[in-house]
């Protein structure tokens, strides 16, 4: 099945739509507090699995950025469309709120989000809340907020209630002094941008609360992720996604990024179907908490040169952006994610050389 195929066909539907319940999830920082609850010395916990309960009952946080409607769905269709409760602080497009359970859920508020695990059972939380790299170097404050007040709040209350809990990382969370052709899971680790530093944070606290707590923590490292049908969220990697809303609106791509940058990518079904697989998969087959995920790698010209040979009217430019370039330099081009590939059969489906069917994104009338 052809990545774009796909992703033409979802942006189409996407400009069409009147909104598209995506982008970044902003938490007001005047809700900002401390965990009341202290994690007993003597705690011990363990996750509910499937023998003890059925159907996991799911809960997504942050659920109206790229992933978690998508997620929202998958998951769905696995375990049932009433098990699986999205919520986000924003109002959600009338096709998300109608498709399943919709709750207003703030990270912030400990004593709510509490309440949300309690009243609705929820035996599995994916936590999506954060700020993306550029927009977190942007608001430092409430990047520092959402992505590391939260999650003190999500892990405290997963331990307190014996959840599996899942939190994505992402190459931001290497830096300059990291190896990059190819990075492996572990290796240094000094990224320069508070998104970085905050996914850093929970790699290691998620792991410390496995193993001094006991808690079913789980962890991917994302790479950039390619998906037409949400809107850019404020990440570096988001020209991947651009690029296709452009070449069907306009026919004009302005890319923030060198030609030249290699990073690596991910088509969203993969990475939904990592993250599923990686929740599913053994306790007694995971080696390691965090896991790096890869599936290819290539620059904005390489993608631009595929959009290209189908939509050649696509005028392409580069507007370098110091920042989210400097962000790009400092991240890894290659990751190695054979520990993925031999604990849990980790395999991906999509590569550059599948961006084929790339004509369903050309319009039938001229761009507008």
């Amino acid at each position: 099945m052809p990545i774009i195929r796909n992703l033409g066909r979802a942006a189409s539907q996407l400009l069409q739509s009147s909104g598209c319940g995506c982008g970044v999830s902003l938490v007001p920082v005047r809700a900002i507090g401390v965990s009341p609850r202290q994690v007993a010395s003597d705690a011990s916990f363990h996750s509910v699995t499937f023998s003890e309960s059925g159907h996991p009952r799911v809960l997504i946080t942050g659920g109206l950025g790229q992933l978690g409607v998508g997620l929202a769905k998958l998951l769905r269709k696995r375990f049932g469309k009433n098990n699986v409760i999205l919520s986000d602080i924003r109002k959600p497009a009338d096709n998300v709120f109608y498709s399943g359970p919709f709750i207003f859920a703030d990270i912030l508020d400990y004593k709510n989000l509490r309440e949300i695990v309690v009243n609705n059972r929820i035996t599995w939380l994916f936590h999506y809340s954060a700020l993306l790299s550029a927009v977190g170097e942007a608001n430092v404050p409430l990047a520092r907020a959402v992505n590391i007040t939260g999650l003190h709040n999500v892990l405290d209350i997963a331990a307190e209630h014996n959840l599996r809990l899942f939190v994505p990382s992402t190459i931001g969370a290497f830096g300059p002094t990291s190896p990059r052709d190819p990075t492996p899971d572990i290796c240094i680790q000094r990224p320069r941008t508070i998104y970085g530093v905050s996914k850093v944070h929970a790699e290691l606290m998620g792991e410390y609360y496995h193993y001094r707590y006991g808690l079913d923590f789980r962890c991917l490292r994302y790479p950039g992720i390619i998906s037409a049908d949400s809107q850019p969220g404020g990440g570096t990697t988001d020209y991947a996604v651009k690029i296709f809303h452009d070449a069907i609106k306009s026919g004009k791509f302005k890319c923030y990024l060198r030609p030249d940058t290699r990073l690596p990518m991910m088509y969203i079904d993969d990475c939904l179907k990592a993250t599923l697989e990686v929740m599913e998969a053994p306790a007694e087959a995971l080696t390691m908490r965090t896991y790096n995920i890869n599936a290819m790698s290539f620059t904005p010209e390489e993608l631009a040169q595929e959009v290209q040979k189908y939509v050649p009217e696509l005028q392409v430019t580069y507007n370098v952006d110091q920042v989210r370039q400097a962000i790009a330099d400092s991240w890894p081009m290659n990751f190695d994610d054979s520990n993925a590939r031999r604990d849990w059969g980790w395999k991906h489906d999509y590569d550059l050389p599948e961006l084929r069917g790339i004509q369903k994104l050309k319009p039938s009338s001229s761009y507008s």
